[in-house]
């Protein structure tokens, strides 16, 4: 008999009832499995902790405890759990911040059954899920909230090679694969190659989660 997918555990963090309850209800006709419902931010940190989900879905603005700072309470305590933000509106600046915070995705609300739940088969595959935001767009806010990064971070290149650091440097920039292999003059299997060992020693999974750490620790000029 072929192996039943594990079941996905999901918390509903949102302050209006109606949604909630809409929500799960859309959920479960999936066969997906909610585990809890959080009124307001502080809340959604209590059950996240209590309940051990695999994914939170969690309202950006809420009483108590708006989401960014429920998310960053989660962070700092290491709770492991994914986030993905459900929201009316966001700005191109929350989002970055969100994910510097953790999250692993963000979807309006506004946004089709089908899109939520692409992204949560996304968030549990260890993909981000950042609607239509591109890798090279998102690095650019980061760098522009960002200080730039200090001479002791700069120093620190992780046991990377300098092609390894010039193919991230392409990567923040947007190129794709096909694109970094021309501007190198190199075969698209090397870059993958060269990709692979790259995210192997920074323990990232993601071209977008390579871009942020790369900005973050002054990888890139």
């Amino acid at each position: 008999m072929p192996k039943k997918p594990p079941e996905v555990r999901i918390l509903i963090a949102d302050d209006h009832p109606i949604f909630r309850d809409g929500l799960r209800r859309l959920l479960q006709a999936e066969g997906l499995h909610v585990v809890g419902e959080a009124p307001n931010g502080e809340e959604a940190v209590k059950l996240a902790r209590q309940l051990n989900p695999d994914i939170l879905l969690l309202d950006v603005a809420m009483p108590l405890k708006p989401g960014l700072e429920a998310l960053r309470e989660l962070a700092e305590a290491k709770t492991p759990v994914r986030t993905i933000l459900l929201t009316a509106a966001i700005e191109r600046t929350q989002i970055v911040e969100a994910l510097q915070l953790g999250a692993r995705g963000v979807v309006l609300k506004e946004s089709a059954t089908e899109l939520l739940l692409k992204s949560i088969q996304a968030v549990i595959r260890g993909e981000f899920w950042v609607g239509r935001e591109s890798v090279s767009d998102l690095v650019q806010t980061l760098r522009d909230l960002m200080p730039p990064a200090g001479a002791e971070a700069r120093k620190s290149k992780f046991g990377l090679t300098p092609r390894e650091l010039e193919i991230i440097s392409a990567i923040v920039a947007g190129y794709s694969n096909r694109d970094i292999a021309q501007k190198f003059s190199i075969s698209e299997q090397t870059v993958k190659h060269h990709l692979t060992n790259t995210f192997d020693k920074l323990g990232v999974s993601t071209r977008l989660e390579l871009a942020l750490f790369a900005v973050n620790h002054g990888l890139t000029e």
